[in-house]
């Protein structure tokens, strides 16, 4: 069962809803004592980062986050607190991944925030994008990037710059775009997600 980490930062309701299309069983963790209860975990994001970080550390999860074991999928800015450090709040971040978050360069050609749908590219085989053929559209909405790193690169995507669409290490997944709004293959992630 996923245990979706509830901390006040997270827009809860669609990702809920996908997961009750899909069948998926998941409940709330919201203290510390509710994270032995499930057996994967799901951490979910919008707003700010250094907001959402310092509402996560406030809610004392932040040790046993770092320390799961467990399957732990990070989306848009609850992936983007995984990384050691965000240029929005200038804060510092969970570092479970040793990358940034930078803000996007805007220019006349380009809109920021990234809104909308976009393609994902994948770079290594992985159980997450089981069945979602390379190249798929995803749907984004984000002013920050995670800095492209190949060795924790899992999908990249391009808007301005390359960027980390969705990174990887051990136990540990993060994606930029909204799966939970992204169709047919966003639900397909969230399947394989909950079989990883």
């Amino acid at each position: 069962m996923i245990g979706i980490i509830r901390y006040g930062a997270g827009n809860i309701f669609s990702l809920t809803a996908a997961l009750d299309r899909l069948g998926i069983a998941y409940g709330m963790v919201n203290t510390e004592a509710d994270i032995e209860k499930f057996d994967r975990y799901i951490i979910p994001g919008v707003g700010h980062a250094g907001a959402a970080m310092s509402k996560l550390q406030q809610s004392g999860l932040v040790p046993a986050i770092k320390a799961s074991k467990k399957p732990t999928l990070g989306i848009c800015v609850g992936m983007q607190l995984m990384t050691a450090y965000s240029e929005e709040g200038d804060a510092n971040m969970l570092n479970i991944f040793p990358v940034k978050t930078l803000k996007f360069k805007g220019d006349t050609d380009f809109k920021v925030p990234h809104t909308g749908w976009n393609q994902a590219f994948t770079e290594k085989a992985n159980p997450l994008f089981e069945n979602i053929p390379n190249g798929s559209h995803f749907y984004f909405v984000h002013s920050y990037f995670i800095e492209y790193d190949t060795l924790y690169t899992l999908a990249s995507t391009n808007y301005i710059n390359k960027f980390s669409a969705s990174i990887w290490q051990e136990n540990f997944f993060g994606v930029q775009f909204h799966p939970e709004k992204s169709g047919t293959y966003g639900e397909t992630l969230l399947k394989n997600f909950a079989n990883i």
